[in-house]
């Protein structure tokens, strides 16, 4: 009986401590809770551990929904979890809801848009993880397919409602769809989504004892039985369509779960490694490649030849596959940075560019690799590292701030490692994200401009200080810049499910044409004639034969600088405008000289303008080469051309086909005569000869006495032109007349 007391009262003391240790607990709770996170946590798909292995798969929904897209979209969906199912993360299925240009995605059709959205809430994609990603405003029954998503992630400005913007009355079955659909996913209460969608209704927005709670304007009453209603705001008031922005929806409603300014903060907002995003511009449907080589030095022509090739071919076989086979050590940075710019302004969405490197991308040829959507590389093969040229310091701040603020963020890329390739002082660290996995490769301006910097903790340093970066294949698909390693040609094709070789794209005979006439040989040949033609032309009356040449060989010096990329509009406004102000200078003005000089000085400037790729003064080595090759064929030209005047003085005249538009040069007596008479000019001979004024005389003009014309001044005399004169005195050039009625 004793023991059995002892052992009630030691329980009943120990259940004492325990409830005291309890209550103690529950208030160390709420002293945390005092100072709550500045964000609201993730839902719990979102928050799973991240891993730098895991990747999330970007599909674009074109918006409006109609015809077709609705099975394309769910068509590549269905991709994307065939080729994970072997994975162990979870896929990650992001879908860009992307309206056209001048358009909100209004006109989607419900029938289309419910057949998305139930497809996208259905348990088929249970394994997978849905984000709707809205960078742009999105109305219209897509809306209903946005909200089938897990998540919604916003650019603070889009804007996401008018559901019921074109239709003037709501069928109740098209409310059971957005009803289905809200309560199925939970993104938004069903009572905000059929605000979107019925301007008829009014939504509340009611804070209870047991949080805030959104219901239609119906329902408030039987709320009110059921528990403590503290306040109630109207959110969406009647005859108005619910719409709000990414900021409303993130900041003061919570629907949203990350606010991302562009798409390459995607990877962070969603906890992803850099890169990891991949997307597929087929939307399920069949590749159209084609492969373009760029193999040797890169140089202005070679670019030029690419850039030609995908174009045309872009241009005739709809192509969304560019494989650019890219075995290279460089050469010139600015043809480099040219052929990169063309790469990133390519649609992403619509063709994906792929770098394939078997052997080695050096130097600046790094940089066109850097600008492709994917890089495939060899276990052995090397991107980056020193190449065939060297830029100078100028060169390398340029190339590293086209990396970061162009190439990087148009490929969802690290800058870092690829800025690193050329800037042999930037130090690149490895970083890890607190309670993750995932790896990141920053420089320290980069790690910085996290959204949370603290969470990266630094680890060993990835790049050699005083060497650009280098890398070989498997450690390049380590670090995240390649994003497959393969063994050969075929790998690859069965790694894009190619099942032909891509259609090589060679060059045509109009490429190798304005290669030919853009080449070093044939340039000055272009020029030369081309004012041999024009000095011709002024020496001979009318326009004839001389004229058309001049113009077709200038037409054709333009036409092959301008599509080698070497000429732009200036260089062709400036070589206009100076043969404008020449023909002036010659026909119209007797001045000084200033618009012939001008107008030289122009044509010259165009000249060597269009034979090379830069329009400053050269900085480097390279840049003195090309303007040494410039004046090179500037004034070979104009040698040719003097030569060419002398012979053409001399013997032209003497070809029968010139006799008839050329005068033969005066020689022996009657070239001394001509020189006497034009050296001094004696009129003694018309004193007291009459004749006709020509030109009305105010005072001075001219007179004809016979076949002679001649320029005459009168004493004052105003005298219309026609009326007869004679002339009172000669003195020299001078001749003074006086009418005869006078």
């Amino acid at each position: 009986m004793h023991a059995a007391t002892g052992r009630s009262e030691y329980a009943l003391r120990m259940g004492r401590r325990v409830c005291a240790l309890l209550v103690c607990t529950y208030s160390l709770l709420l002293i945390a809770a005092d100072d709550p996170p500045q964000e609201a946590p993730l839902p719990s798909a979102a928050v799973a551990p991240a891993d730098s292995r895991r990747s999330a798969h970007l599909v674009r929904v074109p918006l409006p929904i109609t015809g077709t897209v609705d099975e394309r979209v769910k068509l590549k969906v269905d991709q994307v979890l065939a080729e994970s199912s072997g994975d162990e993360f979870q896929p990650v299925v992001i879908l860009e809801f992307w309206p056209s240009r001048d358009d909100t995605g209004s006109g989607s059709q419900f029938e289309r848009s419910l057949s998305l959205a139930r497809y996208l809430a259905s348990d088929r994609l249970r394994r997978a993880r849905t984000v709707a990603y809205i960078p742009r405003a999105v109305q219209g029954h897509a809306v209903l397919a946005a909200l089938a998503c897990e998540e919604i992630v916003m650019h603070p400005d889009a804007e996401l409602g008018d559901a019921g913007i074109n239709d003037s009355a709501v069928d109740p079955t098209v409310r059971r769809g957005y009803s289905e659909i809200a309560d199925r996913t939970r993104t938004f209460p069903a009572a905000v989504a059929l605000g979107m969608l019925d301007r008829r209704l009014t939504v509340y927005s009611v804070e209870t004892a047991g949080g805030k709670r959104y219901i239609l304007s119906g329902e408030l009453e039987a709320l009110k039985q059921e528990t403590v209603v503290k306040s109630v705001e109207t959110m969406i008031a009647a005859d108005e369509l619910g719409r709000f922005t990414g900021r409303q929806l993130r900041n003061e409603y919570g629907f949203v779960t990350r606010l991302v300014g562009q798409r390459s903060d995607l990877t962070k907002a969603l906890q992803l490694p850099t890169g990891a995003v991949l997307q597929d511009p087929s939307l399920g449907g069949e590749w159209r490649p084609i492969q373009v080589e760029l193999k040797g030095t890169v140089t202005d022509n070679v670019v030029s030849r690419v850039q030609r090739s995908i174009e045309d071919s872009l241009r005739t076989s709809e192509t969304n596959f560019v494989c650019l086979w890219l075995d290279s050590p460089g050469g010139s940075p600015s043809a480099s940075a040219n052929m990169a710019n063309y790469l990133a302004d390519l649609d992403s969405t619509k063709i994906r560019t792929v770098a394939y490197i078997p052997y080695e991308a050096c130097g600046d040829a790094a940089l066109i690799a850097i600008a492709c959507d994917n890089i495939v590389m060899h276990d052995d093969s090397v991107l980056g590292g020193a190449g065939a040229y060297q830029p100078d310091a100028d060169e390398v701040d340029d190339l590293a701030q086209l990396i970061r603020d162009r190439l990087a963020p148009a490929k969802s890329r690290s800058w870092s490692l690829s800025a690193a390739m050329f800037d042999e002082a930037l130090v690149v660290h490895e970083y890890t994200m607190q309670g993750t996995n995932v790896r990141e490769y920053f420089a320290a301006d980069e790690r910085d401009a996290q959204v949370d910097p603290q969470r990266w903790v630094q680890g060993p340093e990835e790049t050699n200080p005083g060497q650009p970066y280098r890398v070989e294949g498997s450690r390049a698909q380590a670090v995240g810049i390649a994003q497959h390693v393969v063994n050969g040609y075929d790998e690859l094709k069965l790694l894009y499910h190619l099942e032909n070789d891509p259609a090589l794209v060679e060059p045509n005979w109009v490429h190798t044409l304005i290669e030919a006439l853009a080449a070093p040989q044939i340039a000055p040949f272009l020029l030369m004639v081309g004012m041999v033609a024009m000095f011709a032309e002024i020496q001979a009356p009318g326009i004839g034969v001389g004229g058309f040449l001049a113009c077709l060989c200038f037409l054709l010096f333009f036409w092959s600088q301008f599509l080698s990329q070497n000429a732009g509009w200036l260089e062709v406004i400036m070589f206009l405008a100076g043969v404008t102000f020449v023909a002036m200078e010659i026909f119209v003005i007797s001045g000084f000289g200033i618009f012939g000089l001008g107008g030289g000085a122009l044509i010259i400037a165009s000249l060597v303008m269009a034979s090379q790729t830069f329009v400053q003064f050269p900085r480097n080595e390279y840049q003195y080469g090309q303007l040494r090759d410039s004046l090179l064929v500037v004034g070979g030209a104009g040698a040719g051309v003097v030569a060419a005047m002398v012979v053409m003085r001399r013997y032209l005249h003497q070809m029968p086909i010139f006799q008839r538009v050329m005068l033969a040069p005066s020689e022996g007596m009657e070239l001394e005569e001509r020189v006497r008479r034009e050296s001094i000019v004696d009129r003694s001979q018309l004193l007291g000869k009459r004749g006709n004024a020509t030109t009305r005389l105010t005072p001075a003009g001219k007179a004809r006495f016979g076949d002679e014309l001649v320029d005459v001044i009168t004493e004052g005399e105003l005298i219309p032109a026609g009326a007869p004169v004679h002339v009172l005195e000669v003195h020299g050039n001078r001749v003074v007349v006086a009418s005869v009625e006078a």
